[in-house]
């Protein structure tokens, strides 16, 4: 009966201590899971305490294995899960739960394509305002606050206030005739009377810039198919499509120009050089003294047409000629 009692309490003590160690790790008390050592180095620990939870998206990752000093820094030792893709781009930041000051450490994603982190890798870390600056910071806007209102007493409101009372007083019928004068105007204008009026009540200005606008939406879609049909030519053109395409692409105009310029210049080349029929005529002057001699001939045989009949005028000139 002994031996039985003695093994129940060994049983329950054993579960007792079992039930314990689940519970410290499920509280992160114990730093027993499995896991990979990280680094992150910040200028200031900001109250962060060993056994702080490790944050990835609000959703704990790991705990605060160390904190110690290293080359004028806070290194903080961070002991996150196997299973948490801390990436080596991923950066940390210590940041606060609450006005209680419960902090914790925060690593973002990172860039999906950079690698995992391996044990030991220092992180980036990016430095966040603790909450003592922040109330330091409160402090000093209070006191500003507080001096701003403490100028503001009775003499000083009246000393701003005093001579704008004054203008007031002075000027009250003038300013009363101006309210007047801008009541009446006002009447008119609800009423449609002058300008003003009439363009605030009468609606043909509306219409007819209702018109402008809907004729100015006409030319814009005339505009655009406008464009759509030159942009419709330029394309044919680059496509050598068209008359104009194939001047612009074709070189078939342009060798046959080129060499008909080149023909044209042998042509003159000849005539030049008193080739062929035309350049003898340019060329030799022998065409030019037959044609003056021959008008001399006929020069001398027009002298006796005056007193000869048609028959001896025709047998002159012939023989004159020949």
């Amino acid at each position: 009966m002994r031996n039985t009692l003695e093994t129940r309490l060994g049983l329950f003590v054993a579960l007792a201590f079992l039930a314990a160690i689940i519970v410290f790790e499920m509280i992160g008390g114990l730093g027993i899971f499995r896991g990979y050592e990280l680094h992150a180095r910040f200028n200031n620990a900001q109250e962060l305490k060993k056994g702080d939870p490790i944050r990835m998206a609000g959703v704990d990752i790991g705990r605060v294995e160390d904190i110690r000093l290293a080359d004028n820094k806070v290194d903080v030792v961070m002991k996150v899960r196997d299973t948490a893709r801390v990436r080596t781009d991923s950066k940390a930041s210590i940041r606060f739960v609450g006005l209680l000051g419960q902090n914790f450490v925060s690593i973002d994603f990172g860039t999906p394509t950079a690698p995992i982190a391996t044990p030991g890798t220092l992180l980036t870390s990016v430095e966040q305002p603790d909450l003592s600056t922040i109330l330091a910071k409160l402090d000093t806007v209070a006191t500003g606050v507080e001096g701003l209102t403490k100028n503001f007493t009775g003499d000083s409101i009246n000393n701003l206030l005093g001579p704008f009372t004054d203008f007031l007083k002075e000027n009250n019928p003038r300013l009363t005739a101006i309210l007047g004068n801008l009541q009446t105007i006002s009447s008119e204008i609800a009423l449609g009377k002058g300008t003003v009026g009439k363009l605030i009540n009468d609606d043909q200005l509306y219409t007819l810039a209702l018109g402008t606008v809907t004729n100015l939406n006409s030319t814009a879609d005339e505009l655009k198919l406008t464009i759509s049909q030159a942009r419709n030519i330029v394309d044919q053109v680059n496509q050598g499509q068209g008359t104009l395409g194939r001047l612009a692409k074709d070189d078939s105009l342009f060798r046959e120009g080129t060499n008909a310029m080149t023909n044209l210049r042998e042509i003159f080349q000849k005539i030049n050089q008193g080739q062929g029929s035309v350049g003898k005529l340019v060329n030799d002057d022998t065409l030019y003294k037959n044609a003056r001699m021959t008008l001399q001939k006929v020069d001398k045989a027009t002298e006796g047409l005056e007193d000869q009949g048609p028959l001896s005028v025709l047998g002159i000139a012939v023989g004159n000629l020949f």
